[in-house]
This record gives structure tokens, sequence and C-alpha cells, in this order.
């Protein structure tokens, strides 16, 4: 398992765009991928439990990574969202 906390940069936040992009992404991996963000934690292979977690610019989340090939996911959302999720 791997992990790491990064900011949300978009000025939106995670709306239906966004995490639509995250997910798309997401479901490239076998690994599970989930991120914690305050209480909630959200299956990044589902729009709705990303849409359900409320994050907004500026926010920290902590992706979990768990799986055959867990470090290129990991490596994959942190990138997809310091580029700015498809926007």
């Amino acid at each position: 398992m791997v992990s790491e906390t990064c900011v949300i940069k978009n000025p939106t936040g995670l709306h239906l765009r966004p995490a639509g992009f995250l997910c798309k992404e997401s479901m490239k991996f076998k690994s599970s991928i989930h991120f914690q963000y305050k209480t909630t934690t959200a299956n990044a292979k589902s729009v709705l439990s990303i849409l359900g977690a409320c994050v907004k610019s500026g926010d920290e989340i902590t992706f979990t990574c768990e799986g055959v090939d867990e470090k290129e996911a990991l490596a994959a959302v942190l990138e997809a969202v310091n580029s700015g999720l498809g926007e």
C-alpha cells in the first residue's frame, strides 16, 4: 500500500468534469484507489463517490493505492491532480 497527500488546484474543486477525469484515469489500473478528505473516504474509480466527498479548491486529500500496480497508479493520479484534472 502506498499513499501521498496533495492539494486540489482546480478553481472549482472536484465537480463533475474533473471527477470524471480522475475516475477515467483511476480505471486504467488494477489497484484499488481511494482518497481521504476530512472524515470521508472516496473510491477514485466512482464518479459518485468522488462527487460525494465535496472536495473544493485548496483542499488537501490523501490518495491510497493498493494492488499490483499501486506505485504507477499513485503516480498517475497525483500527476492528474497536479495537472489540473483536464481543466
